[in-house]
C-alpha cells in the first residue's frame, strides 16, 4: 500500500480535522472506489441528497447488512432521506479510509442522526463497502458505538463509566 495521505478538513469552520486516506494510487480502481464512498456520503447526508447519491453510488441490488435498512439503493435513499429532512444538523464526518480493489472502509462519526442537540457526540461508525466494476455500492456491512464523553464513556453499556483512558475514538 501506498504512504497514508493526509487531508485537511473544516467541521463546522471550528476546527481542522484530518482524514487520513489509505490507498495504493497505483489501484485505480481502488482510488475510484474511495473518491465514490466520499462522494456518496457528501450527497446522502451532508448536503442530504440522499436519493441522488445512492442512485449514482449504489446498485439497484445492493446487498445491506445493517438490520434496520431494507436491501437496495432505493430503501437506502429513502432511510437517510427521511433522517436528514427530520434532523437539521445530520451529518457524517469521515476521519479514516482505506480501499484495496473492491472494497472500501470507513472509519466515521455520524453526528445528529435522530437527534438535534447541537452538543451530539455522535455514532462511531465503521463501514465497509463492496464495490462493482462500476464503482458503485453492491454491499455493507457496518458495526456502530454511540460516542461517550469523558464521564460516560460507554452509553449503550452502563451509565457513568468514567474513561480508562485519555484517547478519542476518532
Amino acid at each position: 500500500m501506498g504512504r497514508p495521505q493526509r487531508w485537511l478538513r473544516n467541521q463546522d469552520s471550528k476546527e481542522e480535522k484530518i482524514m487520513i486516506v489509505l490507498v495504493d494510487p497505483n489501484d485505480s480502481r481502488a482510488v475510484r472506489n474511495k473518491d465514490n464512498v466520499l462522494a456518496l456520503y457528501e450527497l446522502m447526508i451532508n448536503q442530504k441528497k440522499s436519493e441522488d447519491g445512492t442512485a449514482k453510488f449504489v446498485s439497484p441490488a445492493y446487498i445491506q447488512h445493517n438490520p434496520l435498512i431494507p436491501d437496495g439503493s432505493v430503501a437506502l435513499g429513502q432511510f437517510f432521506g427521511k433522517v436528514t429532512r427530520e434532523r437539521e444538523r445530520a451529518r457524517v464526518v469521515v476521519h479514516r479510509i482505506i480501499a484495496v480493489g473492491d472494497y472500501v472502509w470507513a472509519h466515521v462519526n455520524f453526528l445528529n442522526l435522530f437527534n438535534d442537540d447541537p452538543q451530539d457526540t455522535g455514532i462511531a461508525g465503521v463501514d465497509i463497502y463492496k464495490m462493482d466494476a462500476d464503482g458503485r455500492a453492491v454491499e455493507h456491512w457496518d458495526t456502530l458505538q454511540l460516542v461517550g464523553n469523558p464521564r460516560d464513556s460507554a452509553p449503550l453499556i452502563a451509565p457513568n463509566i468514567p474513561r480508562a483512558n485519555p484517547n478519542g475514538m476518532f
